[in-house]
């Protein structure tokens, strides 16, 4: 199985087949405190950056959908001061990237781009919401939103495309019950960036 197959196996078809409960763009609001508990219990800050990974469709009712997120967003920026930015990765996937030094507005932007394509029908069309943290070492972490599976689990990459399991094992302790976590190891896929890139949508 290669790494696209593994991307939809994981947070695609079987993901939503799988599903016990239905993502909601609310469940994203659950970051407002987990942000809290990642700096001050566990000496994670945020990297004021986060994206919404969705793949895309070819109709013209999609890239409607796809233009008001980035209407939406452009409205915002000028109140919020959210950056937003649009691109496709390597795998084809389309990503919406936001960075915002406040966490509460960068969590209310990606809950407003994920919520529009849920009110245009394309709900279905969202994989994923990542949000990026790092350790006092330097040592990246993320949260992973699986609209598939609506739950969250966490990813810590290390060089050589490996994975620090321990890390990963120490944020779901210490946030559950604050997220909903999915309790199924199969279901924490791997994000990795392209060759040479630093974050997933990289």
């Amino acid at each position: 199985m290669g790494l696209l197959d593994g991307l939809r196996a994981a947070l695609g078809l079987r993901a939503e087949a799988d599903a016990k409960r239905d993502a909601d763009p609310e469940d994203l609001f659950g970051m407002s405190t987990a942000y809290l508990t990642m700096e001050a219990e566990l000496g994670y800050d945020a990297l004021d950056i986060g994206a919404l990974c969705f793949s895309g469709v070819d109709s013209h009712s999609f890239r409607e959908a796809v233009d008001e997120v980035e209407a939406i967003l452009e409205a915002g920026q000028q109140e919020t001061g959210t950056d937003f930015s649009v691109s496709e990765d390597d795998h084809g996937y389309h990503w919406v990237i936001l960075e915002d030094s406040d966490p509460e507005d960068l969590i209310t932007s990606l809950h407003f781009a994920a919520d529009t394509f849920v009110e245009h029908n394309y709900g279905s069309r969202l994989l994923a919401a990542v949000f990026a943290y790092e350790d006092r070492a330097g040592q990246p972490a993320y949260w992973i939103y699986s609209f598939r599976r609506g739950r969250f689990y966490p990813f810590a990459p290390r060089s050589g495309r490996e994975r620090d399991s321990s890390t990963e094992f120490k944020l779901e302790s210490a946030l559950d019950g604050e997220l909903e976590i999915e309790r199924e190891k199969e279901y924490w896929y791997p994000l990795w960036p392209s060759t040479g890139g630093t974050h997933p949508w990289e």
